[in-house]
């Protein structure tokens, strides 16, 4: 057998087995929730407003890195390397706020994805249509609101990307080029670094209103 080919060969198998170890601790994660009294329902409700706060906290971070940033190309004098070494720090302190976001939303799509599955299985088992129909009408009008609210989270994640990897390269720059010289060369890139905050921050906002919606509509039908 070719090595190329068999080396392919074991990849896929090893990726195949990371997949099904992530669904089978899962699936085993899910089963002890529901054992101590916490549905699927129950854990999605939950990891929204985790991914709403993780967008709270993201905006704020970014807020402020606005602010570093500004304030260091509007630099008046002071310990250069002082300025620098805040705005690195708001830069790390950003990224991990982001990759916070990034990780909740993932668990939300993850838990959704098995709720809506069971959720539709489960319609099979009914022997009244009655309860069958309405148990339908009320899955389809969950999915439906789902679709606002990840739309309105995946919207708002997708726009942290630019405005991360914007202010990695100022960061980079002055980094290398910690002088007034440079620091008055980047004042051009304030005004589309601020418009891009702007855009963020306006559409996590929509973003945190969609999840209080969900989150009261999910208390309301319990």
């Amino acid at each position: 057998m070719n090595i190329r080919f068999a080396s392919r060969i074991l990849q896929m198998w090893l990726a195949s087995l990371v997949v099904l170890s992530l669904t089978g601790c899962q699936t085993v994660y899910y089963e002890a929730m529901e054992k101590m009294g916490y549905h699927k329902r129950d854990i999605l409700v939950s990891d929204v407003e985790k991914a709403r706060d993780a967008q709270a906290d993201a905006k704020e971070q970014f807020k402020s890195a606005l602010e570093r940033f500004s304030s260091v190309l509007n630099f008046q004098g002071g310990d250069l390397q002082d300025k620098y070494d805040k705005l690195s720090a708001e830069y790390e302190q950003s990224e991990q706020r982001a990759q916070a976001v990034h990780d909740r939303v993932a668990s939300v799509e993850d838990v959704s994805e098995a709720l809506f599955t069971e959720w539709k299985a489960e319609l099979e088992e009914y022997s009244n249509a009655n309860l069958r129909r309405t148990s339908q009408q009320k899955l389809d009008h969950t999915q439906k609101q789902y679709a606002q609210l990840i739309k309105a989270m995946k919207r708002a994640e997708k726009k942290m990307d630019p405005v991360m990897a914007a202010f990695k390269d100022q960061v980079l720059f002055l980094k290398h080029n910690l002088n007034a010289k440079a620091i008055a060369s980047l004042k051009n890139e304030l005004v589309a670094v601020e418009s891009d905050i702007s855009s963020l921050i306006k559409e996590m906002e929509a973003s945190i209103q969609e999840a209080d919606s969900f989150i009261s509509t999910m208390a309301k039908e319990q």
